[in-house]
């Protein structure tokens, strides 16, 4: 049975992270009729974008896609991290040598003033 698209219920779908009215497509955003849907920019522009990537799905295509199994992912996925972990570790330890440098002496400042007042009295 179709739902009825004149429904009395003005029941919404609610987002239980933020209590806002969802924007999900459901069937009753999907069969309304196009003056409800004409009053509402968000969701005819929804609808515009989910009729399009309808659209880019060929079938034809989809039937040739590659579907590695588990155990291919599972290796591809480990090389993946593999990788990852050497490129980070080849960032992290480039131009980290420490350096050594040769400081200049500090002046000892008490000395030099016990010097002084001694020379001048």
């Amino acid at each position: 049975m179709a739902p009825s698209v004149t429904s009395k219920r003005a029941s919404k779908r609610f987002s239980t992270f933020s209590g806002v009215p969802s924007l999900a497509a459901s069937e009753n955003t999907v069969n309304t009729s196009t003056s409800s849907t004409s009053n509402d920019p968000r969701l005819q522009e929804i609808k515009e974008w989910t009729q399009g990537f309808d659209r880019l799905e060929s079938k034809r295509l989809q039937q040739q896609r590659y579907h590695p199994t588990p155990e291919k992912s599972d290796n591809l996925s480990k090389l993946a991290l593999g990788a990852k972990v050497e490129r980070a570790l080849g960032r992290r330890m480039t131009d980290q040598d420490a350096l050594m440098k040769v400081r200049p002496k500090l002046l000892d400042e008490k000395a030099a003033m016990g010097r002084s007042v001694s020379t001048a009295s």
